[in-house]
């Protein structure tokens, strides 16, 4: 496997932590500091919501009505913007099945992979990965939990904490 320098991620904010949970809201981290992000028209029967999740993420189910982009749209975009690549991610065991669900209720196949961050990093990466994490918050003085200021933050850890221990 080549060696990843500025890994493309993606951070999926969901109605709850459960197996009844789904995805809405998508974002990535891209190349020279470009962000996507989009929130999710919740399906017909897309109807669990957990209130502790939404205390995490701070976006009520009004708003995915409102604002929501409808899944067949997020999937073609996602699809769009990552076909042929590999997306990283920082919640695996949650964010594949999250897409996973989005992609199926949209009848559209991922034209894309995702892969845990964990398989790009070392293990000096992974030693420094929290306080470096926790640094890079405190600069960047993110007030809002987002899936592409997340996805941004993921992204920065990573290259800082190769850089540091190279």
């Amino acid at each position: 496997m080549p060696k990843v320098t500025n890994p493309l991620i993606i951070d999926v904010e969901a109605s709850g932590f459960g197996a009844h949970s789904y995805p809405i809201e998508i974002g990535l981290a891209m190349n020279e500091g470009e962000k996507f992000c989009t929130l999710i028209l919740p399906a017909p029967d897309w109807t669990h919501w957990d209130d502790d999740a939404e205390k995490v993420h701070r976006v009520p189910r009004d708003i995915l009505e409102t604002y929501g982009k409808p899944m067949k749209e997020v999937a073609e975009k996602l699809n769009e913007i990552l076909e042929g690549k590999t997306v990283y991610t920082d919640g695996w065991v949650v964010d594949k099945p999250w897409l996973t669900t989005l992609f199926h209720a949209a009848g559209i196949a991922m034209k894309f992979e995702v892969s845990s961050l964990e398989m790009i990093l070392s293990e000096p990466q992974m030693n420094t990965w929290h306080a470096t994490k926790d640094r890079i918050i405190d600069e960047m003085e993110l007030k809002r939990h987002r899936a592409s200021y997340d996805a941004i933050i993921i992204q920065e850890t990573f290259k800082r904490t190769l850089a540091d221990t190279q």
